[in-house]
C-alpha cells in the first residue's frame, strides 16, 4: 500500500494505527493507496481502492447466472427461443 503524508510529519507508528483502522474499516476492500492530510490537531484520512473485477449476471428463464455454459440442452433451447426486448 502507497502511503502520502501532506502536511506536518507524523511517525510511522501513527502511519501504522492510520493503516489499521483503514483496513478495519473497509476489511472488504483492498485498500490501493491512502493519504494523511494533517492540519494541527486534525487529519484527514483519504482511502483509494483497487478495482474488483465484475462478473455480469442476468436473468435468464428463472435463474440468475453469468454464463449459459452450465445450462442443460433444455435451458439453453429455452434462452435460444426467448424473446429478447430492447429498450
Amino acid at each position: 500500500m502507497k502511503v502520502n503524508v501532506i502536511g506536518e510529519k507524523i511517525s510511522q507508528e501513527e502511519i501504522n494505527a492510520y493503516i489499521k483502522y483503514g483496513e478495519e474499516k473497509y476489511s472488504d476492500k483492498i485498500i490501493k493507496e491512502m493519504t494523511v492530510k494533517t492540519d494541527g490537531d486534525f487529519v484527514d484520512l483519504k482511502f483509494d481502492f483497487a478495482n474488483v473485477p465484475f462478473d455480469r449476471i442476468r436473468r435468464i428463464t428463472g435463474y440468475l447466472v453469468g454464463t449459459l455454459d452450465r445450462f442443460n440442452d433444455g435451458k439453453r433451447s429455452e434462452e435460444h427461443d426467448r424473446i429478447k426486448h430492447t429498450v
